[in-house]
């Protein structure tokens, strides 16, 4: 309707400059081009004086002209004016809308880079109903993939504020797509900081830069052209009969999944040809002292602390029961949030699934809500104490069989005594050494039950 009125507003100026030179060409024998200029300041009213002496009915002429052509010009404003704000209002509107879509999502995904391969990510979750934010830096991108009912936001994945704006707190899963693998690991390390329970799928270009990316906090680092290779590699294996079409369509229902060689596992001491066998699953990675391996040899021996990289066949007949890669639930309890980041990176690492509170009453209900299998407590909090969380946990969940450890820098042994009568199980003292904690919670965790 707006552009309607637009297109009328131009063709009454246009048509009233025509009568205008027509006029002055016809009552005052102007050439077309000084009653075409005549026309112009006449009806724009600037003022400049006349090119010859008007007659009577030049003067007449000129004072119509003035009235009509500015109550034209007016209008013509006013449309245009109109017309932009209209623009402006409905960007603006269609922002925040979609900025409030954004923040009512729960349990959604994040995918960083709307290239091949995001669109096609994208593609696949929209098709299966899961809802997704696009965080792409590219403003065309953007509009050109609007009507395709995409929540956008238009900025840089790796800064903070960006993934924050699209609910990463509440986040189930994060794709980083990007073009380069630098841009890739600085998105995985700040949202694994942000969300240390995210699950994170990350693009490498580079098989170089697999390892990196997941030391910096992805769960799986995915190469398309590795991956791309493979499946041609399968197909025409089997077209030529090496392997069957059964085989073909097997590797097609895969998952990634890391598992564990624990203290007492029946794994520990075989070689990777010998437990890919017996698990009937290809083992495609190997995780030793924080080294990753892909497509590990054969014939390497696996040891306890290892984890091994499988492709989980999705299969009714299979035997193998997926809770026993579970990560376990642990809560860490701590003022510090530079402490509390970086544990929380080394836990996930470690294999479980930490949950983070500042002070004391919060980490507290969060024990009793979550019921962890491990609790790591600072013993300096502000609201309750390391030792009064111990005491309340055992008094609430007396049932639960929660391993408390209290951490301090306080090296008194009538500290260690409270803690221990409180319900804690153990007493760490704080050191530069990060690893001595994550070691004594494995261990808990694996005494109790191992693989």
């Amino acid at each position: 309707m707006l552009k309607n009125r637009l297109r009328i507003a131009l063709s009454i100026c246009v048509t009233i400059m025509c009568v205008g030179t027509m006029g002055y060409m016809g009552i005052e024998h102007y050439s077309f081009f000084d009653a075409l200029y005549m026309s112009i300041i006449t009806i724009t009213t600037v003022g400049y004086s006349e090119i010859n002496p008007l007659s009577t009915q030049g003067r007449v002429f000129t004072i119509f002209l003035i009235l009509i052509g500015f109550s034209s010009l007016a209008y013509t404003g006013s449309v245009v004016a109109e017309s932009l704000l209209e623009n402006v209002w409905k960007n603006n509107k269609g922002k925040t809308k979609m900025h409030k879509k954004i923040e009512a999502l729960v349990g959604h995904y994040i995918i960083c880079g709307l290239g091949r391969v995001g669109k096609a990510a994208a593609h696949h979750l929209l098709d299966k109903g899961y809802h997704f934010v696009i965080i792409e830096k590219d403003k065309e991108v953007c509009k050109a993939h609007l009507a395709e009912g995409f929540l956008f936001l238009n900025g840089d994945a790796t800064q903070e504020e960006v993934l924050l704006k699209a609910g990463i707190k509440k986040a189930k899963g994060l794709l980083a797509l990007l073009n380069t693998d630098p841009l890739n690991l600085f998105t995985v390390l700040t949202a694994r900081e942000l969300n240390p329970t995210l699950k994170i799928t990350a693009r490498s270009v580079e098989t170089s830069a697999d390892s990196k990316i997941i030391k910096a906090g992805a769960d799986t680092v995915i190469s398309p052209y590795t991956t791309a290779g493979r499946h041609f590699a399968e197909n025409i294996l089997g077209t030529t009969g090496n392997i069957s079409s059964d085989q073909i369509k097997q590797h097609a229902q895969t998952t990634c999944n890391w598992i564990p060689i624990k203290d007492g596992s029946s794994m520990a001491g075989s070689t990777i040809a010998e437990v890919s066998s017996q698990m009937k699953r290809e083992i495609i990675g190997l995780r030793r002292i924080n080294e990753d391996i892909l497509m590990p040899d054969e014939t390497v021996t696996l040891k306890a602390g290892d984890a091994i990289l499988i492709l989980d066949l999705k299969q009714e007949n299979e035997s193998w029961d997926e809770s026993q890669v579970v990560p376990k639930k642990i809560v860490i309890v701590d003022d510090n949030p530079v402490i509390i980041r970086l544990y929380s990176r080394l836990f996930q690492r470690a294999g479980f699934h930490p949950f983070t509170a500042m002070d004391g009453q919060e980490g507290l209900n969060l024990i009793i809500e979550k019921k962890p299998e491990i609790a790591v407590i600072d013993y300096k909090m502000p609201g309750l104490s390391g030792i009064e969380i111990c005491k309340e946990v055992k008094r609430t969940l007396p049932d639960e069989d929660i391993k408390l450890i209290l951490f301090t820098a306080d090296e008194r042994d009538e500290i260690k005594q409270q803690a221990l009568d409180a319900g804690a199980c153990q007493v760490i003292t704080k050191s530069p050494e990060a690893s001595e904690i994550i070691d004594i919670v494995k261990h808990l965790s694996e005494s109790e039950a191992p693989y």
